[in-house]
């Protein structure tokens, strides 16, 4: 099992930046992809961002529309640590956002391809 704990959330104005991160422990060797999804209040949890990589130096980023351009997902292999830099924030990014790891590469943008959670950190983006 895999313990991921998020970090960096926070209150911003809009047009701010915020960067959370997500440390891993655990059986960590087995991991070959973490995510970020977020849930605001009364909608569905959604993917943000996720990263998979085949070594330390070839990763691949994805990232959900709505924060192509904005968001920025990277992993620090030595520290077992994702990073999401969030720039430009607008009050619709607003929710609890959730790291996730996965074992398999593959559906990176479900939530099903993820086998464990962290708590969740919130960000509030207000206008």
């Amino acid at each position: 099992q895999v313990q991921l704990v998020e970090s960096g959330g926070g209150l911003v104005q809009s047009g701010g930046s915020l960067r959370l991160s997500c440390s891993a422990s655990g059986r960590t060797s087995s991991n070959v992809a973490m995510g970020w999804f977020r849930q605001a209040p009364g909608k569905e949890r959604e993917f943000v961002s996720a990263i998979t990589w085949v070594t330390a130096w070839v990763t691949s980023a994805y990232y959900a529309d709505s924060v192509k351009g904005r968001f920025a997902i990277s992993r620090d292999s030595a520290k077992n640590t994702v990073y999401l830099q969030m720039n430009s924030l607008k009050p619709e990014d607003t929710a609890v956002y959730y790291c996730a790891a996965a074992k398999s590469a593959e559906t990176i943008t479900q939530m099903s391809a993820y086998d464990d959670w962290g708590q969740g950190t919130q960000v509030t983006v207000s206008s």
